[in-house]
């Protein structure tokens, strides 16, 4: 098995696409409907990734990030977004400044993902 990683992300359709394509790729995947579920699965089980959505429900993607970087845990973090009332890179600018080791603005395509999730996994 591969590295493991957490995607949290309120959306199904994008939560399930991405974490099947990990899937595919022989990492080892869980996932989470929001901010407040991932960091219970992360808790129980630190990831090596966490590929987390900044616009969400319950607990955004912005104090995710906080909370993991305050986990003490080795985690590399990709946020990803679609926007919302700015559009993307204003979230996206914010989550780089709050510690995020790489963004990625939505829709992207399936290997613009894997590129840099392989590439934050080795850095």
């Amino acid at each position: 098995m591969g590295a493991r990683i957490l995607v949290i992300d309120d959306d199904p359709i994008v939560r399930d696409l991405v974490v099947e394509m990990l899937r595919r790729e022989g990492y080892d995947v869980e996932s989470a409907e929001d901010g407040h579920a991932g960091m219970k699965r992360f808790h129980e089980q630190p990831s090596a990734l966490v590929i987390t959505d900044v616009v969400m429900p319950e607990q955004e993607g912005l104090e995710t990030l906080m909370q993991l970087r305050r986990s003490g845990h080795p985690v590399k973090v990709l946020a990803i977004s679609g926007g919302g009332r700015v559009g993307p890179d204003a979230y996206l600018d914010m989550a780089r400044t709050l510690g995020a080791h790489g963004i990625l603005a939505k829709p992207f395509g399936r290997e613009e993902l894997l590129d840099l999730v392989t590439k934050l996994l080795a850095s």
